[in-house]
């Protein structure tokens, strides 16, 4: 079990909470998942992502990982706008955080 801020992960069963409720997740929304909260706190790069959750190393644009990320952060309650969840660092990739980083 992965439990980062109020959301639980359980990679054996591929399900998820926040908080008490469970997160109905496509299967690539639970892989992106997956992979950002096992690294909680840590930039994973979008070619890490590629690679880890589509099981490429092609790709021709971000709007992949755009997406996925934004029907996630949707499920997750977490608003793009001023992410508490996963954040994007520009140039660089994304973080789940270990912490909400709101004042």
């Amino acid at each position: 079990m992965i439990e980062v801020q109020d959301v639980r992960l359980d990679p054996a069963t591929r399900r998820v909470w926040r908080g008490s409720e469970e997160l109905v997740l496509a299967r690539k929304e639970f892989d992106l998942l997956h992979a950002l909260m096992e690294r909680a706190g840590a930039i994973v790069s979008r070619d890490e992502l590629m690679r880890e959750v589509w099981h490429t190393t092609f790709w021709t644009s971000s709007k992949t990982i755009d997406v996925h990320l934004g029907w996630l952060r949707r499920k997750l309650g977490d608003d793009s706008h001023r992410p508490r969840l996963i954040t994007t660092i520009r140039g660089q990739g994304l973080r789940f955080e270990t912490q909400d980083p709101s004042p």
